[in-house]
């Protein structure tokens, strides 16, 4: 798990602004996916398990991480709006980097802990499961 503990956003209507890359990224992974993979996710702390076995998947098959950033990206932002729609969570952007804000203050970084699953050494599914804890 990775928690960030700074980040700024500014209000746009419904959603931060921070919200609209990795909302985008989140829907090109989905759309990918399901086109590519037949697998169909439908942004629910369950189907975090798929997404973590498919990351599992790339790992094994030795992909370079060079080939395979973008797609861990929108797996990461898949994993931040599961954790934002569970939590009542908004997108936080700085310098860059996006994290999930949980309405208890605590900052999560979905897009670094996909890094991590492709390591070998994280899990989106968990990292959902400690975000929803303090509901």
């Amino acid at each position: 798990m990775t928690t960030v503990t700074s980040g700024l956003t500014t209000q746009q209507e419904n959603r931060p602004q921070a919200a609209a890359k990795p909302v985008r990224w989140a829907a090109d992974a989905v759309a990918t996916m399901r086109e590519g993979a037949r697998l169909r996710l439908d942004y629910s702390a369950q189907s975090l398990w798929r997404v973590d076995r498919v990351i599992d998947g790339i790992r094994r098959e030795g992909a370079p991480y060079a080939a395979v950033e973008t797609v861990l990206r929108g797996l990461g932002a898949y994993a931040g709006e599961v954790i934002a729609r569970e939590t009542g969570g908004e997108w936080w952007a700085t310098g860059g980097d996006h994290w999930i804000r949980t309405p208890d203050g605590r900052l999560w970084d979905p897009v670094d802990e996909a890094r991590r699953c492709f390591g070998g050494h994280g899990s989106l599914r968990l990292l959902c499961r400690d975000a929803t804890a303090a509901r």
